[in-house]
């Protein structure tokens, strides 16, 4: 992301209309939910930045996401096939919260067991 005349802008929210707006027209960056619309709000993106004359791939698309490996490790597969989904659809990085963040041993999971394997897609 370029820094100059200003520090990259990045724009958030779940909006069709205004939000990807905004985003195709000023944005360097976006962040989306992950809900079930969400190939379709890429879409909408998409059109924003043609309307704009705009390319679409200088945008870093950044997504929310519940980052969630169960109580006892059983969802850590299931979270990384959804980090390899959104990647596939041009997501360069997953924002969230982790649900059982005072819990040492989750936090250590996600280090050695997704992190690393996010980190090859």
């Amino acid at each position: 992301m370029a820094s100059k005349p200003h520090p990259p802008i990045m724009v958030g929210g779940g909006g069709e209309e205004k939000m990807l707006r905004l985003v195709a027209k000023y944005a360097q960056a976006c962040n989306v939910f992950n809900t079930p619309d969400l190939e379709q709000k890429l879409d909408v993106l998409k059109q924003h930045c043609e309307n704009e004359g705009r390319d679409y791939d200088d945008i870093t698309k950044t997504v929310y996401h519940l980052i969630d490996t169960g109580e006892n490790g059983e969802k850590t597969g299931e979270l990384i096939d959804e980090l390899g989904r959104l990647h596939s659809l041009g997501f360069s990085a997953a924002i969230g919260m982790v649900p059982q963040v005072p819990r040492l041993d989750v936090l250590e999971r996600i280090g050695s067991d997704v992190i690393p394997v996010a980190a090859a897609f």
